[in-house]
């Protein structure tokens, strides 16, 4: 008897954990002017004229559950009244190294967020694993935005850049939610990105991919596309944009999932630009690509 009990006790504790997954634990309004990267955006305290548009949008740093660990993020909402569409962004980088702050959210989606858009972005956790568990972090926020009283829950999609890319891919392997995504300079074959960048594959691959060494093969083609390309789900489509001058992701990337697409009949666009791996140059027209795609597709 008392075996069953506490077998009882333990399945509602991992359902009541299951249940907490993606829950808000606290969101707090940002002040844009105390971020470190105010001075990129403003002329004597006040926003420089391109930047002008911020100021009809609010920035939030969230916390939210993922499994046992408490996750960071930030959201980005129009500060006007309604039910907006929501894109959640998957960063790049790792740990510490490209980290999510205002200036990220500012560069990539804030023009899409004016159009009429919520973005929420994560951090992922602390102990991340590079495209291991740490995807929960992404897909659990499908769960966070049933809180957020401005998101449109039946309109979902997605935009990764650099390693937020491969998360992308991820998450259309793992869930039908997301109805659309754009992809930026997106790996889908890492076993290439490690051949042809040894110190990446030293320092971020065989640092957060757990027993990388030991089991390289197979938690590399979990993370490359290119090896289970038909499992992307076809509820949703794909925009790839691709600079043909990026060293950290060749445009091969690019091209290579884009052949499988076709040769799967999936619903995809890939888009070259002659730019670098953050578009640079380019960022107007990234910022129009984004809200062409999402406009017409969520």
């Amino acid at each position: 008897m008392n075996r069953i009990y506490i077998s009882c006790i333990c399945l509602f504790l991992s359902a009541y954990g299951f249940a907490q997954n993606g829950k808000l634990l606290s969101k707090e309004l940002i002040d844009i002017s105390s971020s470190p990267y105010w001075y990129q955006f403003s002329e004597n305290n006040t926003l420089k004229p391109d930047y002008e548009y911020l100021n009809q949008l609010n920035f939030y740093a969230i916390s939210y559950q993922s499994d046992s660990s408490i996750v960071k993020g930030i959201t980005l909402e129009p500060k006007r009244e309604g039910l907006f569409p929501v894109v959640i962004f998957n960063r790049g980088g790792n740990a510490d190294f490209a980290e999510l702050d205002v200036s990220t959210l500012i560069y990539f989606t804030a023009k899409l967020a004016q159009r009429g858009y919520i973005i929420i972005a994560s951090n992922y956790r602390e102990n991340e694993e590079y495209g291991g568990a740490d995807i929960k972090d992404v897909l659990y926020l499908t769960e966070t935005l049933k809180t957020i009283e401005k998101a449109d829950t039946n309109r979902i999609g997605m935009f990764g850049w650099s390693r937020g890319g491969m998360m992308t891919y991820l998450a259309l392997q793992s869930s039908d939610k997301i109805k659309t995504a754009v992809v930026g300079n997106g790996p889908s074959d890492l076993f290439a990105i490690a051949k042809q960048r040894p110190f990446l594959e030293e320092k971020v691959f065989a640092h957060f991919i757990p027993d990388y060494w030991d089991n390289k093969e197979a938690e590399l083609k979990k993370r490359s596309v290119i090896y289970w390309a038909d499992e992307l789900s076809k509820q949703s489509s794909l925009l790839i944009l691709c600079g043909t001058n990026d060293r950290a992701c060749p445009p091969e990337q690019a091209e290579k999932i884009a052949e499988l697409l076709r040769e799967l009949d999936y619903d995809f666009v890939l888009k070259k630009f002659e730019t670098d791996h953050t578009f640079s140059a380019k960022k107007e027209e990234l910022s129009e690509e984004l809200i062409n795609w999402f406009d017409n597709r969520l």
